[in-house]
């Protein structure tokens, strides 16, 4: 919160005229989208080929579209090595002698645990060095818990510890750790790294496994492509939704999703329902199955979900 003052603060008093965002995820990403609002120039530096690493390369440049499209200047594939001032602006310099030259920069590149009061105590780390932990969000010192960024997530998928730093999952995981903390027996039923954001004109949602998430844990992924309406296209306003959907195709199970889609489309409650689907274990042709509403204004008598999950059953049926 501090910080986020702080940031405040330096833009009405100093009114900068240009902004680098050193990262693409999606705390810069909305950042930028803030600053673009001010009228701010904008820069968005990022290590990957593309923003939003969350979801695949592809998708990610047509996010990146977006944002230029927007007026946000993107700068990919590209690492930061240095931050130093420059004739009272700041320098921001990288390999391949890149350069560029700013009023104030947002460093937004990732997360990466606090452990330091967990070590002190005598707390064992885990994955990617966060705070290990059971299902009960127990550390390996006697009655002390530990949830949220801090801490490794159980992921409901592959069955194993991951690093998800999410305030979803945090909400979630804190409420065990309080529970068993007073005599309660809860467990933490995993995480999906299910998210929604919301960029411009575009909403983009997630949640589950990619491909390359998909065979790293030994499944035979299959992820197809529905570009579909987001609702009934003789009721005016419909707009499309491009949703990708990962399922195993040796088993037919549902492994995860990806949306984008014009705002207003529904882009948040549609990768709910996958993450719902998915949670429960359900196959990607038992979405079809899904009892989900309808009128014409907002949905069809078989959802966009639905419509996807189809798509992906008769490409695999091939």
């Amino acid at each position: 919160m501090g910080d986020a003052l702080a940031f405040n603060d330096f833009l009405v008093t100093r009114t900068p005229k240009h902004v680098v965002i050193v990262g693409g995820g999606y705390i810069g990403l909305e950042m930028a989208e803030a600053l673009r609002h001010r009228g701010i120039e904008v820069t968005i530096i990022e290590m990957a080929p593309s923003v939003m690493t969350t979801i695949d390369t592809d998708l990610g440049h047509k996010v990146g579209h977006e944002l230029e499209r927007n007026g946000v200047h993107l700068v990919m594939g590209q690492a930061v090595s240095s931050i130093s001032e420059f004739d009272g602006k700041l320098r921001i310099d990288g390999a391949n002698d890149f350069t560029c030259i700013a009023d104030m920069i947002l460093v937004a590149a990732g997360a990466r645990p606090e452990t330091a009061l967990a070590l002190g105590a005598g707390a064992t780390l885990g994955f990617k060095g966060a705070i290990a932990v059971n299902r009960r969000m127990e550390t390996n010192v006697p009655d002390v818990f530990a949830a949220g960024d801090c801490v490794e997530t159980w992921h409901r998928i592959s069955q194993s510890n991951s690093y998800v730093p999410l305030g979803t999952t945090s909400h979630k995981q804190g409420r065990i750790a309080g529970e068993n903390a007073v005599g309660g027996n809860r467990q933490f039923e995993g995480s999906l790294g299910t998210q929604s954001v919301r960029l411009f004109n575009y909403v983009v949602g997630r949640t589950g496994f990619h491909d390359c998430d998909a065979k790293n844990a030994g499944f035979v992924p299959l992820s197809v492509d529905s570009t579909v309406w987001d609702h009934k296209v003789y009721y005016p306003g419909a707009k499309e939704m491009v949703i990708r959907v990962t399922g195993d195709r040796a088993s037919g199970r549902l492994l995860g999703a990806q949306i984008i889609g014009h705002a207003g489309t529904e882009v948040s409650k549609r990768i709910d329902i996958f993450a719902a689907a998915i949670h429960h274990g359900m196959s990607v042709e038992e979405v079809s199955d899904l009892d989900l509403s309808y009128t014409p204004p907002l949905s069809s008598p078989w959802d966009p979900v639905q419509m996807a999950a189809q798509a992906w059953s008769r490409v695999r049926s091939k």
